[in-house]
């Protein structure tokens, strides 16, 4: 199938200001593009690639004062299959795991670590290791948070999330992935596009998802405690330790998103 995606923010800005941006389709699924998801603004400015300490690609630009469109819109073909599941998926040893997993065991900037232990192995201790305990936190934490666009905040953790109870994606990967790390369970956050197919359409605007991987049995593996489902479509932009790596964008100066626009939608040729 084919799945067109992009987005459109529109920012007010009272002066020159530089901009990092982390908005493409992962160089993982880059071969998969059937139409570049290049980011193009209004008014045209230059531009320069690099791919960041974890191998996603961000874009560096200056935007000018006054009103500024950032874009894209892009075409990516996918299986159509769901994800699979692999329930005999066992989970490693720390003497055992790869040099470059080890960095996601550790507490960062949303995922508090050193606060959840006590409650991870309360509640998770007693669970067989491997994929079902994984899974086990997904439902834990799928059931445990309300959705709630009102109870978002850039500053919230998983510590935080665990005591209020309410949030939006990037707050039940958090605390999933935190929960993870404290039975030494390898897990980064992922940021990208995920579209309605084969579910029913969630109510609200399109927006951009967050989810998280988990290292088990010698490959990373996707799993999603806002929607705790095997899902058809979804397309990773960016991994990081949590969602500071991850930005959408990085502005450094004051600013106001005036717009927000995300598309990710099957396409009609593909589909018939």
């Amino acid at each position: 199938m084919l799945i067109r995606v992009g987005y459109e923010l529109l920012y007010e800005l009272p002066q020159p200001t530089p901009m990092i941006l982390n908005l493409n389709v992962h160089y993982s699924r880059s071969a998969d593009l059937v139409e570049s998801d290049r980011i193009a603004t209004e008014p045209a400015v230059p531009m320069a690639m690099y791919r960041d300490g974890a191998g996603n690609w961000c874009t560096r630009l200056v935007a000018p004062a006054g009103s500024f469109r950032i874009g894209a819109n892009g075409l990516i073909r996918d299986s159509g299959l769901a994800e699979p599941a692999f329930a005999n998926a066992c989970e490693h040893a720390v003497e055992a795991l790869p040099d470059d997993s080890l960095i996601f065991l550790l507490a960062s900037r949303y995922c508090e670590t050193e606060l959840l232990a006590p409650v991870a192995w309360s509640l998770f201790g007693a669970v067989p290791p491997g994929w079902g305990r994984v899974q086990a936190i997904c439902d834990y934490v799928h059931e445990l948070i309300a959705f709630d666009y009102q109870a978002a905040r850039p500053t919230k953790t998983a510590w935080e999330v665990f005591n209020e109870r309410r949030g939006v994606c990037r707050d039940y990967a958090h605390l999933a992935i935190a929960l993870c790390r404290c039975l030494n369970i390898p897990a980064r956050y992922c940021t990208g596009y995920l579209g309605d197919i084969g579910v029913a359409p969630l109510p609200g605007p399109m927006d951009f998802a967050g989810w998280f991987e988990a290292y088990l049995g010698g490959h990373w593996h996707t799993f999603d405690p806002r929607n705790n489902a095997r899902r058809i479509g979804r397309i990773l932009i960016a991994r990081g330790r949590d969602a500071v790596d991850v930005a959408m964008t990085m502005t450094f100066g004051p600013n106001m998103l005036r717009g927000f626009k995300v598309w990710t939608d099957l396409e009609e040729s593909a589909a018939a």
